[in-house]
């Protein structure tokens, strides 16, 4: 958990701080788009390998090699001596965090017994929760403060005792686990994967900046076809020897196949609204960074409250309908903030998004937690790590797909709307404070369309629902999983179990 919300954290807490980077590291436009960009892509492009070499090497040696190397990498960040220095640092952060995310959720998988693993999943759940809000208002805090003069080095200094600590708990607490046949890395489908990945993902995550150049077009086709070949392929090698990469069998089940595109489009939501929103409030409407990241802790505890309850007391008795209920309150707390945000126009205050955010942490507190656990629940533990990996993958491919479509349910409007600025604000008596009235009126307009899509792929994801299984099977099946899931390949498993019981 320490690993996850350091991931989920990081990614986050380094785009209020984007500024201060620019200012007093003195980097260009092209070196602050790499330096939250190539986090992103190593890390999308590594995490299938990084969940495989978990399998292969044990699951404890690979989460402590990542979390070492984040730790180390993030003070590399911190101690950066020019902007050539921390873009280098970030790329090597991210595929840190490439080894050390997927272990987390197969570590659960793999040490917990089914009837045991829901509890686990709720606080997983709350972790995002809280992850995904903390970060904006820990960097927003970090850099107002300047600690010891340091400006914005703090946000990536912070990741240093916590990451110590995580490597001193991990080699004391986790179990070692891998899968019980050790297969051989697969070099072919670590090349193809991330050749595939990194074409889809680079021009999705600098093609505005570019202004959509035809050969970002190009790539993203491109990306299809070497995943074509990689499918192809991967099938060949695991009826040869048994060892792909990509663990193709895994999408035979159906609960993980309909999770996995549940997982994406939800990605896609989450990549449009959080970046808008963020946008939304400091351009927008002007606020502070830490306003702005006060403004979502509502939201964050919401997530947390609701991520517990969903696994623990709901999912077993409700089954998916939870999940399909939280889609539906998501997607409703995104039509109150779209009402209030026109109603209440550019004089909106905090106080006024606290009803709609907490809906919707709400409805994806009921998402968050049950939707990994029902992923899962199938998968036999040997596979663990692949379809950690793939998980992960699938989030982070959502994350920027829509961010991609930022560009054109958000930036499009923005454009069009401020299209005739520069000669109407020449006009205005009134000048500079005319001139914000209107660029903040059309970021609310901007905002305001993008909550729409954002509702629109709620829906989706309600359908989708459907085909996921009625019930995950460890809610049915319960303490007997150990006796379905055929031989045990974990080492020390009844010590693990005893420390559970005695937590």
């Amino acid at each position: 958990m320490t690993a996850a919300f350091m991931d989920l954290v990081d990614v986050t807490i380094v785009n209020i701080a984007i500024p201060s980077i620019q200012q007093n590291a003195g980097a260009t436009e092209s070196q602050i788009q790499w330096i939250t960009a190539g986090y992103a892509l190593a890390f999308a492009a590594g995490l299938i390998t990084g969940g495989r070499l978990g399998d292969i090497h044990g699951r404890k040696k690979l989460f402590l090699i990542g979390i070492g190397g984040f730790t180390i990498a993030s003070a590399l960040c911190g101690f950066a001596a020019n902007p050539e220095m921390l873009v280098a640092s970030r790329i090597l952060q991210g595929a840190m965090a490439a080894l050390m995310v997927p272990q987390v959720l197969s570590i659960v998988h793999a040490t917990f017994p089914a009837h045991e693993r829901g509890k686990v999943f709720g606080l997983f759940g709350a972790v995002v929760g809280l992850g995904a809000v903390s970060g904006p208002l820990l960097g927003a805090l970090l850099t107002e403060w300047n600690l010891f003069g340091l400006e914005w080095r703090p946000i990536f200094l912070i990741n240093l005792p916590v990451g110590i600590a995580g490597l001193i708990l991990g080699s004391r607490f986790i179990t070692e686990s891998k899968a019980a046949r050790a297969p051989k890395l697969d070099l072919v489908g670590v090349a193809l994967v991330t050749l595939g990945l990194l074409m889809l993902l680079y021009p999705l995550t600098r093609g505005r900046e570019l202004d959509w150049p035809l050969w970002g077009y190009v790539s993203m086709a491109g990306s299809l076809v070497v995943l074509a070949v990689l499918v192809a392929y991967e099938r060949r090698k695991g009826a040869r020897d048994g060892s792909p990469l990509v663990e193709l069998s895994l999408f035979k089940v159906k609960s993980f196949a309909a999770g996995i595109a549940v997982q994406t489009v939800f990605g896609v939501a989450l990549g449009i609204f959080f970046l808008v929103w963020t946008l939304y409030m400091q351009m927008g409407l002007g606020w502070t960074p830490l306003k702005a990241g006060l403004t979502g802790v509502p939201f964050s505890i919401a997530v947390s409250v609701a991520a517990g309850l969903s696994v623990q007391k709901l999912v077993p008795r409700f089954g998916r309908g939870v999940l399909q209920a939280g889609a539906l309150v998501l997607g409703l707390g995104v039509l109150l903030y779209m009402w209030e945000s026109e109603r209440y126009g550019l004089g909106i205050e905090p106080w006024q998004m606290a009803f709609p955010l907490v809906v919707m942490g709400a409805g994806m507190g009921l998402i968050v937690a049950p939707l990994t656990d029902a992923i899962l629940s199938e998968v036999p533990r040997e596979h663990a790590g692949s379809a950690s990996g793939l998980i992960n993958t699938v989030q982070q491919m959502g994350n920027a797909l829509g961010l991609g479509l930022v560009s054109v349910v958000f930036f499009g409007v923005l454009d069009d709307k401020l299209g005739g600025l520069g000669s109407a604000g020449a006009g205005e008596a009134e000048g500079g404070a005319a001139v914000q009235t209107v660029v903040g009126s059309a970021f609310a307009d901007a905002f305001q369309n993008a909550l729409g899509w954002v509702a629109a792929v709620m829906g989706a994801i309600f359908l989708l629902m459907f085909a996921l299984p009625r019930r995950p099977a460890q809610h049915v099946e319960g303490a007997a999983d150990e006796v379905s899931a055929g031989p045990e390949p974990l080492e020390g498993r009844g010590e693990a179990r005893e420390a559970v019981s005695v937590s």
